[in-house]
C-alpha cells in the first residue's frame, strides 16, 4: 500500500483529495491539525506521532523532523535504501502534500511584532518540500492545492504518477521554498535596518529578487521581440493593480502607465497626468480631476493623441464624457464608476483601464544593464531639509512661486534634459529626453508657444551655459527654478537680471535618464 505523507496549513479540498487518496488504496500519514481536520471529515489517517514514535514537542515546532519521515522521503528506488529501511522499520513514503505557514501574508500586516513574524517562520514544512522534491525520481511532492486534481487524474487512470509532473511539481515546490526563504530574509534584513526606522530603505549587500510570470504579451517594444511581465506576488496585476476593461496591456502601455503613475506621487491635489512614450506631456492640478484635464491636454494636445492617462482620483462618468474624443490608449486611477466603466466600455471599447490603489512614494528601483542590476532609492523630490535661494535682484512673487514648485515637482519626472513651462498648477510646455539642454528648451518653448509668455521654467539641472536660459528669457519666462551649481551660475544670474526674471537655486538636481 502506497503512504502519502500530509502536513498542510491551507486546508483548501484537503479533505476530499485525502478521501479519494483513501479510495484508491493509499495510507494516509498526517501531523497535527491537518490529522484532526481529516478526522473530523471522517477521513482516517495515521498521527505522525505514531510513526515516529516520538511525540509532537516544543508547541508543535518539532513533529516531522525524524528519520522515520525523512528517511521514507529520501529513500531511492533501489535494493539498498529498501534495505536500510527494512533495518529500522522504516517505510517508504511515494507522495507528499505540504504547504507552508503564510509568513508572507503574516508580515505584509500593519505593525506586525518581530515574535509574531518569525513564529510564522515553517521549519519542518520547507525540509519536507525540499526533502521531496530532491527525490522526484520517486515522490511526488503537492505544494498547491491546486494541483491535487491534477495528481488525482494520473492515479485514477494509471495508478502511478508520470515523471514530467513528478519533475514539474517538484520544480514547483522547489520555487516556493525559494520564494519563501527570499521573504523571510527580506523581512529580516528590512527589520534590522537602522534606516527602516527614518523611512528611507538601505541598499543590502546581497539583493534576491524573485519574480513570476504573471502576464504573457503579445510582443515586447517591437513585434519581433517577446515579452512579459513579472511581479513580486504569483497574482499580482499589472503595477499591482486590476485590468478592468479594454484590450490586452501591451509591453509598452505599462511602461507608459508606470511612468504616468509615477508622477502623481508628487502631487496632492486632484490631478492629470498624460504620458506618451515614457514623457510626460501635459500634468494639470484643479479642485477636482474635472477640471484638472483640459489644462493638461492643453499642455500639448499634438502629443497627447495615442497617449496614456493617470489621475488621482476616481474617474466619474462625467469625466470619462469630457474625454471627448481625444485618443488614449489607457488610463490609470484609484477607481472607476460602474457609469464611467459602461461609458468607456461603449465608447472606446478598446481603451485599456487599470485601477490601481496606491501611488508609489518610497522604495527601491531597479533598472537592467548588461550583466547586472542597477538599484536606488525612489525620488521624491527635494529632501526635507532643502531651502530654495533666491540669487537674482528680483524675487518671485506669490504666484510665480507656486507656479515654480509646480513645474519643479514636474521636472523631476521629464526625461533628462528637462526643461518645463508652467504657470499655476498647469505644465504649457515640456521638453525632455534630450543630449542639449539648448534644444530640450527650444522645445518646451515652441511646444508652449503664446504660453510661454508668463510662464515659469523648470530646469532639472543647472545651466552650463547663459544660452538655454536665454531661450525662455526671449519667450517671455519671468521666472526660473534650477539647481545651480554651474561654474558659470554668475553669468546665468547676470542673464536673468539683465532681462528683470526671478531665478531661485534649490541646490538639488532630478535627473531621470
Amino acid at each position: 500500500m502506497p503512504r502519502a505523507l500530509f502536513s498542510v496549513h491551507n486546508k483548501t479540498g484537503l479533505t476530499d483529495f485525502g478521501r479519494e487518496l483513501a479510495a484508491l488504496g493509499w495510507d494516509l500519514v498526517a501531523s497535527g491539525g491537518t490529522a484532526r481536520a481529516l478526522a473530523d471529515a471522517g477521513v482516517e489517517s495515521t498521527p505522525v506521532e505514531r510513526v515516529t514514535n516520538h511525540p509532537e514537542i516544543l508547541g508543535g515546532r518539532v513533529k516531522t523532523l525524524h528519520p522515520a519521515i525523512h528517511a521514507g522521503i529520501l529513500a531511492r528506488d533501489n535494493d539498498a535504501d529498501r534495505d536500510t529501511l527494512r533495518a529500522h522499520g522504516y517505510a517508504p513514503i511515494s507522495l507528499v502534500v505540504c504547504n507552508l505557514y503564510p509568513f508572507q501574508q503574516t508580515v505584509a500586516q500593519p505593525d506586525i511584532a518581530l515574535a509574531d513574524a518569525i513564529e510564522q517562520i515553517d521549519i519542518g514544512g520547507v525540509t519536507l518540500l525540499r526533502a521531496a522534491a530532491k527525490n522526484f525520481d520517486r515522490v511526488t511532492v503537492i505544494c498547491d492545492p491546486a494541483d491535487y486534481e491534477k495528481v488525482l487524474e494520473q492515479l485514477r487512470t494509471a495508478n502511478t504518477v508520470d515523471p514530467a509532473l513528478r519533475r514539474q511539481l517538484a520544480v514547483k515546490a522547489f520555487a516556493q521554498t525559494r520564494d519563501y526563504d527570499t521573504a523571510i530574509c527580506d523581512y529580516l534584513l528590512r527589520e534590522g535596518e537602522p534606516a527602516a526606522t527614518t523611512g528611507t530603505p538601505a541598499l543590502p549587500d546581497t539583493l534576491t529578487l524573485s519574480l513570476h510570470q504573471v502576464d504573457t504579451l503579445r510582443y515586447g517594444e517591437n513585434p519581433h521581440q517577446q515579452a512579459a511581465l513579472y511581479a513580486a506576488g504569483a497574482t499580482s496585476g499589472p503595477l499591482g493593480g486590476t485590468v478592468l476593461g479594454g484590450k490586452a496591456l501591451s509591453y509598452n502601455n505599462l511602461l507608459d502607465l508606470d511612468a504616468a503613475w509615477r508622477v502623481l506621487s508628487s502631487f496632492q491635489a486632484p490631478t492629470v497626468v498624460i504620458v506618451k512614450h515614457l514623457t510626460p506631456c501635459g500634468i494639470a492640478s484643479a479642485d477636482s480631476i474635472g477640471n484638472a484635464f483640459p489644462a493638461a491636454l492643453a499642455s500639448d494636445p499634438v502629443s497627447a493623441y495615442g497617449g496614456v492617462l493617470a489621475v488621482n482620483r476616481p474617474i466619474d462618468g462625467m469625466f470619462a464624457a469630457a474625454l471627448g474624443d481625444l485618443f488614449i490608449e489607457a488610463i490609470v486611477a484609484p477607481e472607476f464608476s460602474d457609469e464611467a466603466q459602461a461609458l468607456l466600455a461603449q465608447k472606446r471599447r478598446n481603451c485599456r483601464l487599470l485601477r490601481v490603489a496606491d501611488v508609489p512614494n518610497n522604495g527601491l528601483e531597479y533598472r537592467s544593464v548588461r550583466g547586472g542590476v542597477l538599484v536606488q532609492t525612489l525620488d521624491t523630490g527635494d529632501p526635507a531639509d532643502v531651502t530654495w535661494r533666491v540669487v537674482t535682484q528680483r524675487k518671485p512673487t506669490a504666484d510665480e512661486t507656486d507656479a515654480l514648485h509646480f513645474a519643479w515637482q514636474a521636472a523631476q519626472h521629464v526625461k533628462s534634459n528637462a526643461i518645463v513651462l508652467a504657470i499655476k498648477n498647469a505644465t504649457v510646455g515640456i521638453g525632455g529626453g534630450l543630449p542639449s539642454r539648448v534644444d530640450a528648451a527650444r522645445i518646451a518653448i515652441e511646444k508652449a508657444g503664446d504660453r510661454a509668455r508668463g510662464s515659469v521654467m523648470a530646469s532639472d539641472a543647472f545651466f552650463p551655459f547663459a544660452d538655454g536660459l536665454e531661450i525662455g528669457l526671449k519667450a517671455g519666462v519671468t521666472a526660473v527654478v534650477q539647481p545651480g551649481g554651474s561654474i558659470r551660475d554668475n553669468e546665468v544670474i547676470a542673464a536673468a537680471d539683465a532681462a528683470r526674471v526671478a531665478m531661485v537655486f534649490t541646490g538639488v538636481r532630478h535627473f531621470r535618464h
